[in-house]
């Protein structure tokens, strides 16, 4: 094998890079972490897997397989992978009303699901497509994690009041609760909120503890020891003992018109999700982290909880943290939560038995509950209404529409963003800087001096069929209200890119100057602007010596005696 071989071999399997340069004084932090890792993981995977409305084991399954394909895989040191709330609500209201109420058909409906996934991600990186998954803005994703986490909110409160709840979206969740708030189980909603306050004191006295499995333990020794369980308050009840049987799923159970919008939606939330938790824990470390691997380490976690019956699994800020708190520095810590969680299925499950679903429902609203970020919603309002927008569209078509359509949207508005961005240019109007050969936006600085019978200005973008017709009008407009104006100077120093239809509106607007008198020059092109400019026969038009030239020099030779 080649060198070059072996390097790019060793970079798809990461686990032959850092195992070769792991320490002993690693081992005992990552075996913490895991164990650490597991203790959160198993109230958490739980309450997820009902969620998504599957067995409970079925979110154990997903963290144990998950977790070690990840590690094979990913590049991340201390990414932690299983089930995610955003995409067990995702699975639980595309998926429910595929499967009609058969509960085995929703099961292997959600692992062809799940394996559907992976093959994304191999395709993803095949095709090297990290950065159309990240067109997904900063500020659509605030507002669809703000209206998931409202959703998933909601979707639990029945369960904490003890009543039946229902409904297809947030509002309607919600008109449904209001009508049985008169059924309300004093006994249920009690336990669910004392188990909510015990948790969100844990989470602020005692950040990174297994806060969460200790309510689960007091939970449980309150239920068994009072007989609460008798007494009509849900529980668990029995959770199968035993690993996960490994095989293919069920193919053929969805068409693809079916089944593609579902895997893409899963991905697009595992990706994003994942690769921003992952890439503030490298900063923090001090090591890359290579994006475009992340789609083969989520894809092998899929692929993983595929074969075990689970359901889509990705990577999380939440579990991450309380992996790299516990001391995690390797994925091997991920291996040894497998392991823990292993031991927990053969021989532990019988302690759950008890376990009451309004705890589990307190869990979710205590993992959750930080996705809505009011202060970021406030800082983009002052900042930036534009971006607030966006937000606010995602936010409101996840609690209209769902989990799933409502990322599909998102995507749509991030692209519709852009798109909006781009054909808003600022145009800077020119005027000199006192004293100097340079040259500033005359609406940013009072000081600088008028330019005498002549216009120049700067289009701070690129030239595109988006925004071509807003710089002429600008232009124009600019115009009426100079009427003395000789030369109208286009300086593309601030422009890196155009397409035709940039270059036929310089085309337009030099027949417009020229039918009044005017002359037009270019000045400050990039070389790939001079190309097309050539190419499209800019040339015959203006002066193609301009092109290369700074504004400076063309208007002071304009000045010179032999050009007067």
């Amino acid at each position: 094998m080649s060198i070059q071989g072996e390097t790019s071999w060793i970079r798809r399997f990461p686990p032959a890079n850092w195992l070769a340069g792991y320490r002993a004084s690693w081992l005992r932090g990552d075996a913490i972490a895991g164990v650490t890792l597991a203790a959160y993981a198993i109230p958490v995977s739980l309450a997820y897997a009902g969620l998504a409305g599957l067995p409970p084991q079925i979110g154990v399954y997903g963290y144990l397989l998950g977790g070690v394909g990840y590690a094979l895989l990913g590049s991340s040191r201390q990414l932690a992978v299983g089930p995610t709330s955003a995409i067990s609500l995702m699975i639980a209201g595309a998926v429910g009303v595929l499967a009609g109420g058969d509960a085995t058909r929703y099961g292997q409906i959600v692992s062809v699901v799940a394996f559907s996934v992976a093959v994304l991600c191999l395709i993803a990186w095949l095709f090297k497509l990290s950065l159309l998954v990240r067109l997904i803005s900063d500020s659509i994703l605030v507002g669809f994690k703000a209206g998931a986490g409202l959703t998933i909110i909601m979707s639990q409160l029945p369960s904490l009041f003890g009543v039946a709840g229902g409904g297809h979206n947030f509002f309607d969740r919600a008109i449904k609760l209001a009508g049985q708030l008169g059924d309300t189980r004093p006994l249920v909603l009690g336990i669910g909120v004392a188990a909510t306050m015990l948790l969100l004191l844990g989470e602020r006295r005692l950040p990174g503890k297994p806060v969460g499995l200790a309510v689960v333990a007091l939970s449980i020794l309150t239920v068994s020891v009072l007989g609460l369980a008798e007494m009509g308050l849900p529980v668990t009840g029995k959770i199968p003992t035993g690993l996960p049987v490994l095989a293919l799923p069920t193919f053929g159970l969805l068409e693809f018109d079916d089944l593609f919008p579902i895997a893409a939606g899963c991905l697009v939330l595992a990706y994003v999700e994942g690769v921003s938790a992952a890439r503030s824990f490298a900063a923090k470390h001090g090591y890359p982290l290579d994006v475009r691997q992340e789609f083969l380490g989520l894809g092998a976690a899929n692929l993983a909880a595929a074969l075990g019956h689970g359901y889509p699994v990705a990577g999380g800020l939440s579990q991450s943290a309380v992996n790299d708190a516990a001391g995690a520095r390797t994925p091997l810590a991920l291996v040894f939560c497998s392991v823990t969680l292993a031991l927990c299925l053969l021989f532990f499950t019988g302690l759950l038995t008890n376990l009451p679903k309004t705890v589990l429902a307190a869990i979710v609203f205590s993992a959750v509950y930080k996705l809505v970020d009011i202060p970021a919603l406030a800082r983009m309002w002052r900042i930036s209404r534009i971006d607030f927008y966006a937000a606010l569209i995602a936010l409101v078509s996840v609690l209209f529409l769902g989990i799933l359509q409502g990322v599909l949207l998102a995507a749509v508005a991030t692209i519709f963003l852009l798109l909006l961005r781009a054909s808003q240019p600022n145009i800077a109007f020119l005027g000199r800087l006192p004293g100097s050969g340079r040259y500033s936006d005359r609406a940013r600085h009072d000081d600088v001096e008028p330019l005498a019978g002549i216009l120049a200005f700067r289009p701070e973008t690129s030239l595109l069929y988006v925004n071509a017709e807003t710089i002429f009008e600008t232009v124009l407009a600019a115009l009426r209200m100079s009427p003395d104006v000789k030369l109208v100077a286009c300086d593309l120093s601030a422009s890196p890119f155009i397409d035709l239809a940039g270059s036929r509106m310089l085309h337009d607007l030099h027949q417009e100057l020229a039918s009044r008198g005017i002359t037009f020059r270019i000045v400050g092109a990039h070389a790939q602007l001079r190309d097309l400019l050539q190419a499209d026969g800019l040339a015959d038009k203006t002066d193609r010596g301009d092109w290369m030239r700074t504004l400076d020099s063309v208007l002071d030779n304009r000045k010179s005696p032999a050009n007067t």
